[in-house]
Formats: C-alpha cells, sequence, structure tokens
C-alpha cells in the first residue's frame, strides 16, 4: 500500500482547497497520471499520481481544505502489506525526526496523574474562544500529540508559547527561567497571532439573528477565491490603519496620444493600449522617490522592509472571482512590454491558466474600476504590501485652466497607504507628482 501524502505547495502554502479528483476509489491510476485539482493562492494545479495500482481510498471531497502532509489518497501499487509513503519535505512533516519527541508523543496522553489539566482547559479560559498561540507553537503541539487547548499559556494575555507545551507534554509547568526566555524570543510573534475574536479588546464575534425566521433564504458556502479574499482583506482591515488620499489627473493630452497610437499599433504586441501600462509605468518610476509605498511591514522583526524590486499587481475581474495578476520588473519595461503583459495576464486569469507564480510576490497594486464606472473609490491595501492605487472613471468635466472654464478629461485616483509605514505629506507629494505625469505624456515618456 502506498500512502500518498499532499506535497509541498511552494512559496509556504500550506494548504489547498480539493477541486477535482481524476480518479474513483477502486479504478486504477498509472503513474504521472492525473490525479486530482487543488487550488491554492488563486491558482489551481493539477497533481499527478507518483505510482501506478489500485485506488484504495480517498481521503476528500470536493470542497475541503486539504493540508500539506495529508494523506490524500491510498493506492494499492502491488508493495504488499507494509505502508509505504512518498517522501516529505522536512519543513513539512508531521513525525518528529529524533526518537525524543516521538517519545514525548506516546508518553504525553498517558500521563493524567502527572499533567491533571489534561482532562479539561485551564479555569481562567473562556469556553468556545480560540486557545492564544502563534502558529509555531500550535505545530509543536500536534507534533507532541497534544490538544493545545488544554494546555496553560504563560506568555503575555495568557498565551500558550513553545516553552508551556514543551512543559506540559513532560507533565509539569514551565519554570520562571523558561517563562521569561518565551517572552523574550516569541514576544512579537504572539503579539500578532489573531483568533475568533482577532484579540481584539471589547470585541467579540455575535451570533447571527435566525434569518429563515423571518424568511426564505438562500445559502451558499465560502470557497476558492471568494474565502481566500475574505481572509486577505479582513486581514488587511485589522492589522493596517488605512488612510486614502485623493487626486484629479487631466488626461486629455495622454488620451489623445494613447488614442493615436492605439490606432497605429492596432494587431502588434502591446497595441491595445489602456490607460493602466502608462499609469503602471509611472508609478514605477516614482517608487524609486519614495520607497516607502513600495515596502512591507514585519511586526515580528519590528522592522520595514523596503524591496528593491517593482513588481506590480493589477486586480482583475473573472469569473472566478478577483485575482491579481503580477507584472514584475516594472521599472525594466516599456510601456508597450507592460501593456502587452497586462493584457496577456488579464487573458489567462479569466480563463483559469494563470500560474501561480504570476499572482506573488507583488510590491504594490493598482486597482482600476473606470471601465465599470464610478467617480472614485477607497481601495483595501493587498496586505502585506503598503500601499493601493484605486483608479476611477475618466470622464469630461469643466475646469478653470488660465481663468476661463475648459472642457478636460479628468482621471480620479486615490492612494491608500499603511500609516505606519508612511505619512500624509509623503502621499500628497507621490500623487502630486505622479498627476503631473499623466497630465504631460512628455515627461512621463522622459522619466519612465
Amino acid at each position: 500500500m502506498f500512502e500518498f501524502k499532499l506535497p509541498d505547495l511552494g512559496e509556504g502554502i500550506a494548504e489547498g482547497e480539493l477541486l477535482k479528483w481524476y480518479v474513483d476509489e477502486g479504478g486504477t491510476i498509472a503513474e504521472d497520471a492525473d490525479l486530482m485539482d487543488v487550488e491554492t493562492d488563486k491558482a489551481a494545479v493539477t497533481i499527478p499520481s507518483p505510482v501506478a495500482g489500485k485506488v484504495v481510498k480517498l481521503n476528500g471531497k470536493v470542497g475541503d481544505i486539504l493540508n500539506v502532509g495529508d494523506v490524500v489518497v491510498v493506492i494499492d501499487n502491488g508493495s504488499g502489506g507494509a505502508v509505504a509513503s512518498a517522501p516529505e519535505p522536512a519543513k513539512t512533516e508531521e513525525a518528529a525526526p529524533s526518537a525524543q519527541p516521538a517519545a514525548a508523543t506516546q508518553a504525553a496522553p498517558a500521563q493524567p496523574a502527572a499533567a491533571p489539566a489534561a482532562a479539561q482547559a485551564p479555569a481562567d479560559r473562556k469556553p468556545g474562544r480560540p486557545v492564544p498561540a502563534a502558529p509555531a507553537t500550535r505545530r509543536v503541539a500536534r507534533e507532541l500529540g497534544l490538544d493545545i487547548n488544554i494546555v496553560p499559556g504563560t506568555g503575555p494575555g495568557g498565551r500558550v508559547t513553545q516553552e508551556d507545551v514543551q512543559a506540559f507534554a513532560k507533565g509539569g509547568a514551565p519554570s520562571a527561567a523558561d517563562a521569561a526566555a518565551s517572552d523574550t524570543s516569541q514576544a512579537a510573534a504572539e503579539r500578532v497571532e489573531f483568533g475568533e475574536t482577532g484579540g481584539i479588546p471589547f470585541y467579540e464575534l455575535e451570533t447571527l439573528p435566525d434569518f429563515d425566521a423571518e424568511g426564505p433564504v438562500e445559502r451558499e458556502q465560502i470557497r476558492s477565491i471568494r474565502r481566500k479574499v475574505a481572509k486577505k482583506v479582513v486581514s488587511s482591515m485589522i492589522l493596517v490603519p488605512h488612510v486614502a488620499h485623493m487626486d484629479e489627473a487631466d488626461v486629455t493630452e495622454l488620451e489623445a496620444f494613447r488614442a493615436k497610437e492605439r490606432k497605429r499599433r492596432e494587431g502588434t504586441p502591446g497595441g491595445k493600449l489602456t490607460l493602466m501600462p502608462f499609469v503602471m509605468r509611472a508609478l514605477a518610476s516614482l517608487l524609486k522617490k519614495y520607497p516607502q509605498f513600495n515596502a512591507s511591514l514585519d511586526p515580528h522583526r519590528n522592522e520595514i522592509v523596503y524591496k528593491k524590486y517593482y513588481n506590480i499587481g493589477f486586480a482583475a475581474d473573472t469569473p472566478r472571482g478577483l485575482m491579481v495578476p503580477v507584472v514584475k520588473d516594472v521599472d525594466r519595461k516599456s510601456i508597450l512590454q507592460v501593456g502587452s503583459e497586462i493584457s496577456e495576464l488579464a487573458g489567462q486569469a479569466r480563463d483559469g491558466s494563470i500560474e501561480a507564480g504570476n499572482l506573488r510576490h507583488g510590491t504594490i497594486t493598482i486597482t482600476n474600476v473606470g471601465p465599470i464606472g464610478g467617480t472614485g473609490l477607497i481601495p483595501t491595501i493587498n496586505y502585506p504590501e503598503v500601499a493601493i492605487l484605486g483608479m476611477g472613471r475618466t470622464q469630461e468635466k469643466p475646469v478653470v485652466r488660465n481663468g476661463e472654464i475648459v472642457i478636460r478629461k479628468m482621471l480620479p485616483l486615490t492612494l491608500a497607504f499603511d500609516h505606519r509605514v508612511a505619512d500624509g505629506a509623503q502621499a500628497a507629494y507621490m500623487v502630486t507628482e505622479l498627476v503631473h505625469l499623466l497630465s504631460d505624456p512628455n515627461q512621463l515618456l522622459l522619466e519612465a
């Protein structure tokens, strides 16, 4: 028998949603034949079978969330009664590599006398609430075979630390020295861990009213991209103090230039020019002058990470939901090259063929609702980025130029940014320069 565990999906991804089985229990499969489709980080990947044989058991149904390292299928490959498993990357192995943790795993459930709390959760812990603990701590508990809900916590706010878990497995409580060391070594990670209530003072999740009692309702499971979007925006809105700076760019001259070039280059790569590549290229040139908007904040190390590469994502509306393809190294490409990549990536996102690597490693994002409509927007930052530029609909408006009222094409812009990393004055300076570049195509082409 061969146990196939969900392999390492790369980029630190720990789980994926099961989209499709290509086999049924009792059927046969050839080596390297398609086994399953799993969606990770907004991209679907097809995983082949590492062996040939008869499918004995499928662990999971469409829509289930599978964790890296879980046994997803058991295949009779003719190896006899012994159960073999596919090799696992060290970082996803569930079994401890040394004999000492393995012994602790076996001994822990058999120590009720030495650890009286094993029967129930600590008295000061409210029932139904998630235990405050960092992901690394939870993994240690799983490796030791412990229910983390019954481990007393000595960290800030009663958080459970790795030392708490290890001491509990041995049947005792951590020493004062262990607790002090834990507070020093894990403080940053523990303080940013969020549970069901987010660890926010005075905040509790309220029970929803009984909607069914008022009339007919329809329910839909939150899955796939909508689930990922929900997690992403909640993380962003909870963790990031959003500030928005708004302005308008006079793109009359740029629109005239764009229309002329679009007609002239029709049918050539990048020839279907929209405003997006011009804005993207202008933004990339300004990020070198204003690096705080091309950064991320690392709360674990108390650092701001300034990125010296300029990968700009753009929000794409697809049949499967919101995706953010990323154009890499925008500062090194021409406007035509950027336009060509935007068109290609948007098409791949819409038809579901985009690779996961083209949805990662963005440093800032642009979202454009102009083609749909709207006078403006306040976008949500694509965490862990620290800024996002929103584009509204270009409209003809009466404006004052040299004391006279004239009709100009105006593009509304909103820069939403993380106030922990940047200040309003810096945002105002950068947006003002962006407006200037977009208002003067000659200057834009010179500087970009």
